[in-house]
């Protein structure tokens, strides 16, 4: 129990480092371009610790699920000779203009220059893409260090397990019987530990060579070298026709016009190799990261159906997409599981919870982009509006229209954050119900 909680805090206190991180990347730049910024928080709700340095408040609150940096003038005031009001009955116009009076009330005497409304569009980039490439940075670094430091898991040429017989895809038996004919591998004499030299005469260097050839040819004789306690020998092998669910390129399994999974006869022989851990080269790193950045934004494209079936499997009886979202209540149990496995090496522990870190990285990179307020994204959208509407002006020779007045879409900021809030609470609760686990 107390791995299970180790693994867990280490979950929350890394993803409280990295949410800070991605803090400072919006903080420097901010700073450079001389920005007042008047808080830095990590977390949300009561501060438990804080301390002022300069103009700014440095400090840590109570639920660490985010983060914040102040800073003065994120809106424009209203344009001049625009209607007055300091109040409206309309619920979303008030929204809006109390938006604007609190940040004018940020504003001190004599430091209107100083606001992020006034900033360059190019500057105001820099500083809401900061905070997403900062976990981009991390993400780089932990899957580095899993990648080029502990490896990644390959298949080998030497034999780990030999059947005793050969079980179709379409049976239910899991068991071999006396009545079921020995399987190839066993019948030439293969063991556990033989490792397979050539086929044929031709050289084999990968798993996945002799996995094809042997798939390609169901009855028919190969000659196989296998080196066996450092001395070689030739065997013959004949691969037995035996049927699988066919897979696409991406492992994916295919279906008939019927909707049914396609069976297709292959050659087996009923072996399966050992792995080794292998160090990557560092070009792998980016490829690694690339793979993952395109994983979750698959998950957010097709967020909205995802979230349909985390209902359908928390208020039903459908299970979990294993490859789903989950919260991080669901990264934490995750972490818990990992760190408590007894019967796993220290460090591959260790590696698996780098790579979930790596991974919630990957997470808040692509999550911040999303081109809606208050999100990151939705604050570039803003100032890639404002480029364009001035550019226009200046190409058509009209007056500079201004800042976009951003305090405009306090609605939609509402709306989002209704939204992600409602999402959040589903994940939470479906993670706390019917969680997603390593072990099935």
């Amino acid at each position: 129990m107390l791995l299970y909680l180790l693994g867990i805090l280490i979950i929350v206190i890394g993803l409280a480092v990295s949410i800070g991180l991605h803090e400072i990347g919006h903080l420097v730049p901010a700073k450079l371009f001389g920005v007042k910024v008047t808080q830095y928080m990590i977390g949300f709700g009561k501060t438990l610790w804080s301390r002022r340095r300069g103009e700014t408040e440095y400090g840590v609150k109570a639920i660490p699920l985010g983060g914040y940096v102040a800073m003065t003038g994120m809106y424009p005031p209203e344009k001049s000779g625009g209607r007055a009001r300091a109040s409206s009955t309309g619920f979303f116009d008030t929204m809006v203009q109390d938006g604007r009076d609190a940040s004018a009330e940020s504003i001190a005497e004599g430091e209107d220059h100083r606001t992020f409304y006034r900033l360059a569009v190019w500057k105001k980039i820099v500083i809401m893409l900061g905070g997403p490439l900062m976990n981009l940075v991390l993400a780089f670094v932990l899957f580095g260090i899993v990648l080029m430091g502990f490896g990644v898991a390959q298949n080998t040429t030497t034999l780990g397990a030999v059947s005793q017989c050969l079980i179709p895809a379409s049976s239910s038996a899991v068991e071999c019987t006396a009545a079921d004919p020995a399987a190839p591998a066993a019948a030439a004499g293969l063991a556990p530990g033989d490792r397979v030299i050539a086929i044929g005469g031709s050289e084999i260097t990968t798993w996945e060579q002799f996995r094809d050839i042997v798939s390609a040819a169901p009855g028919q004789a190969l000659r196989v070298t296998i080196e066996r306690a450092g001395v070689e020998q030739t065997v013959t092998l004949t691969p037995a026709p035996n049927e699988r669910w066919a897979t696409d390129e991406n492992g994916q399994f295919v279906e008939g016009a019927n909707g049914e999974p396609v069976v297709e006869t292959v050659g087996m022989v009923g072996v399966s190799p050992t792995a080794e851990m292998v160090r990557q080269p560092i070009t792998e790193v980016p490829v690694f990261v690339g793979e993952n950045i395109a994983s979750v934004a698959q998950i957010i494209i097709g967020l909205p159906q995802r979230m349909v079936d985390v209902w359908n499997a928390a208020f039903g009886t459908e299970e979990r997409d294993p490859n789903g979202p989950i919260s991080v209540v669901g990264v934490g149990r995750l972490a818990g599981e990992v760190v408590s496995m007894d019967e796993a090496p220290v460090a591959a522990r260790a590696q698996t919870m780098l790579g979930l870190l790596g991974s919630l990285n990957v997470a808040l990179f692509v999550f911040n982009l999303v081109p809606l307020m208050p999100l990151d994204g939705g604050h570039v959208a803003g100032a890639l509006y404002e480029g364009a509407k001035r550019g226009l002006a200046k190409l058509f020779r009209r007056p500079d229209p201004g800042p976009v007045d951003t305090a405009k879409m306090a609605p939609v900021t509402l709306a989002v954050v209704i939204v992600l809030g409602a999402m959040s609470i589903l994940l939470i609760y479906a993670d706390l119900v019917k969680p997603i686990s390593l072990f099935g």
